[in-house]
């Protein structure tokens, strides 16, 4: 029996004024067909050297899926004009697209790719991995959460995969499919992506980070899960629980209500599939207001990180409370040690909807008010390394 969608898309409309047009946009985002072909053009057969990542050497060595690689290009601005009077973070933004197989398909994905300015460590630039979420794009991401320019001042490289219009018409990641949460669809792409990035700029393997927001979040989740031994710290904004919906209207129902008989099934299932799984430090993100992807989901990845990181349940939680001042909003923080090592910290933001906290308001889903998430994932990726 096939469940109709009527009872959550009701739900998911329900919401506050000043969130149905974002709780609009995300529905149309999941439900809408993918768009029509375009008609046949003649066009030249696609050069494999337009894929590759740029590198910053005369002569490189080919990756095993792509040919010699073009020398790096100023990436392209994706926002109107009136949004770009801020002035850009110093430091390298650069533009390219990665070829891989995912399956038996050759795959593309564009990427950017901010490098800091000045001289790196010589252990190279820890990476930071942003996952955008629906409706966003790669450059509209790194607007608004302003990443760059916190990397700049911690001396880290930032990676901003986009998902391709031919994917999902909307560049949805598919969280909620069931291949892809077994490490299948976008996620070899994605990681072979960081793969050759890592290598093609001499970047620190022992300090790589994965995050997103929203739909960015569940996939940046599923990476992770499925990679644990390439990175050294996951942070979700916004995010649904890992291992649930396996369709468009699973993913709504997940959104709005959790899956509360997933949460431990799905990571007994990982663990299953990686024994010896190694820990995962994690910081939750989520606003008390969000009525897009609900604070439900919060609770239960929380479930999970304790879960993936055999934190017993009655592990001491060290809460903190912070005011929010002129420009914030008042916020919990939920800590987690195992002896001194920070795993698990969960950030409870009062007020905030479906929003990057402390992002470039002018652009969707980000919210002026702090606290600043982008800080707050940086500075917890400071405390960790592979």
């Amino acid at each position: 029996m096939v469940k109709s969608s009527a009872p959550l898309l009701r739900s998911l409309m329900r919401v506050g004024k000043k969130q149905q047009r974002s709780a609009a946009r995300l529905l149309t985002a999941l439900f809408a067909p993918p768009k029509p072909a375009p008609k046949a053009r003649a066009k030249p057969a696609p050069k494999l050297a337009s894929t590759t990542a740029p590198r910053p050497v005369p002569k490189p060595r080919a990756a095993s899926t792509a040919a010699p690689t073009p020398k790096p290009k100023p990436a392209p601005r994706a926002a109107p004009a009136a949004l770009l009077k801020d002035a850009p973070a110093p430091g390298k933004w650069l533009t390219a697209r990665y070829a891989g197989q995912s399956g038996q398909a050759l795959r593309t994905m564009s990427y950017w790719l901010y490098l800091p300015d000045g001289a790196a460590p010589p252990s190279g630039w820890p990476l930071i991995v942003m996952l955008h979420g629906c409706e966003q794009s790669a450059t509209q991401f790194a607007q608004g959460t302003r990443m760059n320019q916190m990397a700049q001042k911690a001396g880290y490289a930032v990676l901003y995969p986009q998902q391709s219009l031919s994917a999902h018409p909307h560049r949805c990641w598919k969280w909620y499919d069931r291949a892809t949460q077994q490490g299948g669809g976008d996620v070899p792409v994605i990681v072979g992506m960081i793969g050759q990035v890592l290598a093609a700029y001499g970047l620190d393997r022992s300090r790589v980070f994965i995050c997103g927001m929203s739909a960015g979040a569940g996939m940046a989740n599923i990476v992770a899960l499925n990679h644990p031994e390439l990175f050294a710290g996951l942070g979700l904004h916004s995010g649904p629980l890992y291992g649930a919906g396996h369709s468009t209207v699973g993913a709504l129902g997940v959104m709005q209500h959790g899956n509360g008989a997933r949460v431990d099934s799905a990571i007994a299932e990982v663990l299953e599939r990686r024994p010896g799984f190694p820990s995962m430090p994690t910081i939750l993100i989520q606003g008390d207001d969000d009525r897009v992807v609900r604070p439900v989901n919060q609770v239960h990845l929380r479930r999970q990180a304790m879960l993936i990181n055999d934190l017993p349940a009655a592990t001491p939680v060290r809460v903190a409370h912070k005011a929010g001042g002129r420009s914030g909003l008042p916020h919990q923080l939920h800590d987690v040690y195992r002896g001194r090592k920070l795993i698990l910290r969960v950030a409870q933001i009062a007020q905030l909807q479906h929003a990057w906290s402390g992002g470039d308001a002018r652009l969707s889903f980000n919210s002026a008010a702090g606290p600043d998430a982008s800080k707050m994932l940086v500075d917890f990726f400071g405390k960790h390394r592979r």
